[in-house]
């Protein structure tokens, strides 16, 4: 069986239990489910019974796709992800992006729990991602090109798209919230980077740094799929900060500043089809 023929199948099967198409995807990071509490309308499908669906296996992601609405807007959030450290294959990090596609949604939101390295920022900061630095080898659309899913050689001159950020900024001053702009770096993991990794990425141009999100993003943009990337500031990377790193940390910090974010995309998702956006 072809990886089309797999992602076919796990796209059929969610389909199925879908009442309408959903408008817009949401990719939920460690900490950050609490989104889907505001849907209405839920249907909730566990990872394990979709077919050929990855199966995360880290603290703080649940596992389960939830469709649900916000107004008017349909939305399906993917409720855990998978991540490169856990010896999951590229394709099979950005497979929902994949299903996705297939079920004709068109555009993305995917949020992170990450560690801030420039240091205006501060535990709990809000960063609208504008760009991406890949630092691995490798990335999910590596091997034979399925011309169906997106072209051989697809452009990343904009993976995050401007018209998204703008709707965020204009969003997050009408509630008051605060947010930053900058520049995620993907890391392998699943060990905290040294603070010599950090001195060069930050060199580099990087304000924050994590362990997801830029696989989901690359085909995203492969795709077609306007994408929105938030992360929420859980630490400041080695050399930045004083004490060790912990999962547990990073997750308590996501949930304690998950209301802004959930605040901000669920004020969004409200006004997803009506303002054009």
């Amino acid at each position: 069986m072809t990886f089309y023929d797999r992602v076919k199948e796990s796209a059929d099967y969610i389909r199925k239990s879908l009442p309408r198409t959903p408008d817009v995807a949401v990719i939920l990071g460690s900490g950050l489910g609490k989104i889907v509490d505001a849907f209405e309308e839920k249907v909730v499908i566990p990872y394990r019974e979709i077919p050929h669906f990855p199966q995360s296996t880290v603290a703080g992601h649940a596992g389960n796709l939830v469709y649900g609405t916000l107004g008017s807007t349909a939305v399906l959030a993917f409720q855990g992800r998978f991540h490169y450290y856990e010896g999951f294959a590229m394709k099979e990090v950005a497979y929902p992006v994949y299903v996705m596609k297939l079920l004709g949604i068109g555009s993305m939101i995917v949020t992170n729990a990450c560690g801030g390295i420039n240091q205006d920022f501060q535990p709990g900061d809000l960063m609208i991602i504008d760009d991406f630095i890949n630092s691995l080898s490798v990335n999910p659309l590596m091997g034979e090109n399925d011309e169906r899913f997106g072209p051989r050689f697809p452009d990343m001159s904009e993976p995050y798209s401007r018209r998204l950020r703008d709707k965020a900024d204009e969003t997050a001053r009408e509630l008051g919230i605060e947010v930053k702009h900058g520049v995620y770096t993907l890391f392998q993991g699943p060990y905290y980077e040294s603070a010599a990794e950090i001195r060069m990425y930050q060199r580099a141009g990087s304000d924050a740094i994590g362990m997801s999100t830029v696989p989901e993003t690359i085909v995203a943009a492969y795709a077609g799929i306007e994408t929105l990337g938030i992360a929420c500031i859980t630490n400041m990377a080695t050399g930045l900060r004083t004490g060790k790193h912990s999962h547990a940390e990073v997750v308590a910090m996501a949930e304690q500043s998950s209301q802004k974010l959930c605040t901000l995309i669920e004020t969004m998702l409200l006004h997803w089809v009506g303002s054009g956006c």
